[in-house]
């Protein structure tokens, strides 16, 4: 009866020395894997100590105490948030509906401000970035009819994006604010659709009506350029028969002095285009062409 007493208090002994090693086999391994710990490259770790802020560590393997040091991952990589129902009122009382997107990330140098005030980046987001946009969006987008925040929405998306920017302050960089989509209500865009159709059309005949101008004025010019060249032409022209009548006038002249000065050279002239041939009839007391009886016998 004693003996099986005996073997069961060794066995109980066994036991607990197994569960004894066996929970310092855990603790040792604990102790081991539980002092280092890995930070990535687009992270920074605050490393706690029984939860106050004992440091920043740098991306790479890091070691801490185990048990009495815990560690938070804080990413310090661009990140987007997007706001898609945003609403607001134009400059001529026009709901519409925005669509903004805003890219931002934390300083590597403010890691430890943002997790002593936030504790997340979830909850410095809500409280610096969220809370801003639909106001700023607001005071922007006021300043725009809807006409004018359709035709410059580059102009829209920039002043949203600076005054947003500046009035975000805190442990956190904002990258960008992106106007992603303006929407307004279906009567409305039908309007402006109208409208802008309208001022195409416009537009259109204005460019038509500059385009018969431009084409009117070449038509003159060209026309203009024929006259110019008809009345050249006819003024040489007339210049060259005013030369050929002074020149013929000249000879006339010219000839007429000399005929004046020698009454026979007529005679001679009529004498040289003679073909020597009597006139077939002659009329009674008509004088013979050409012959001067007298000069040609000698009777006088």
């Amino acid at each position: 009866m004693n003996r099986p007493a005996a073997f069961m208090g060794k066995s109980n002994r066994f036991i607990s020395i197994g569960v004894i090693g066996a929970i310092i086999a855990i603790l040792l391994l604990s102790i081991v894997f539980g002092s280092w710990y890995t930070v990535d490259q687009g992270e920074r770790g605050v490393k706690l100590r029984y939860g106050a802020i004992v440091g920043i560590a740098e991306p790479g393997l890091n070691f801490k105490i185990p048990f009495v040091d815990t560690v938070e991952h804080v990413s310090v990589q661009n990140q987007t948030i997007l706001y898609d129902h945003v609403e607001s009122y134009s400059k001529d009382q026009q709901p519409a509906t925005l669509r903004i997107s805003v890219s931002y990330r934390v300083p590597e140098a403010d890691v430890e401000e943002l997790y002593s005030h936030y504790g997340t980046i979830e909850k410095m987001v809500d409280r610096l970035i969220s809370r801003k946009v639909p106001d700023e969006v607001k005071n922007v987008f006021g300043r725009y009819t809807a006409i004018s925040a359709i035709q410059d929405r580059t102009k829209l998306g920039i002043d949203i994006n600076e005054t947003l920017k500046k009035s975000v302050e805190g442990p956190v960089t904002v990258d960008s604010v992106q106007v992603e989509d303006v929407t307004f209500s279906d009567a409305y865009e039908q309007s402006i659709e109208k409208r802008m159709m309208a001022e195409v059309e416009i537009q259109t005949k204005r460019q038509n009506l500059e385009t018969e101008r431009i084409n009117a004025e070449i038509t003159v010019t060209q026309a203009k350029a024929q006259a110019d060249s008809a009345l050249a032409k006819a003024q040489a022209e007339a210049e060259a028969i005013r030369v050929r009548g002074v020149a013929e006038g000249d000879a006339i002249k010219s000839r007429g002095e000399a005929l004046k000065q020698n009454a026979q050279l007529i005679a001679l002239t009529q004498a040289e285009k003679w073909n020597g041939v009597l006139p077939a009839t002659m009329v009674p007391g008509g004088a013979v062409p050409f012959l001067n009886l007298k000069a040609n016998t000698g009777i006088e």
